[in-house]
């Protein structure tokens, strides 16, 4: 299982989801081809509610500890409860181009 399954599977095995969108964004940075290094995520649960944006991300680092600590360097998302989905599903799916640098910049 690679690392996007892997995210989804966590996801779907630990929150209500109602929708999930894992996108692989590794293509768009200096990276290796195929990498699976940097991801954006919409998640819609129904877990969210009554918490706030920060608590909601606290959710899903706690559940992609594993992933974050290790291949993933970088993860967007956004977190939503499924009123707020209903209300809104023009969540962008579009990411701005990575403008460089590396740890060997300084």
């Amino acid at each position: 299982m690679n690392i996007q399954e892997t995210i989804i599977t966590k996801l779907t095995n630990s929150l209500a989801l109602s929708h999930i969108e894992v996108i692989n964004e590794s293509f768009m940075h200096n990276v290796p081809p195929d990498s699976e290094t940097h991801f954006k995520l919409v998640v819609v649960a129904k877990d969210f509610d009554q918490k706030n944006r920060l608590q909601r991300q606290k959710l899903v680092y706690q559940i992609l500890s594993t992933e974050l600590s290790g291949a993933v360097h970088a993860l967007t998302m956004h977190t939503l409860t499924p009123h707020e989905w209903e209300k809104d599903k023009s969540i962008s799916t579009t990411s701005p181009e990575c403008l460089g640098g590396s740890a060997t910049d300084n």
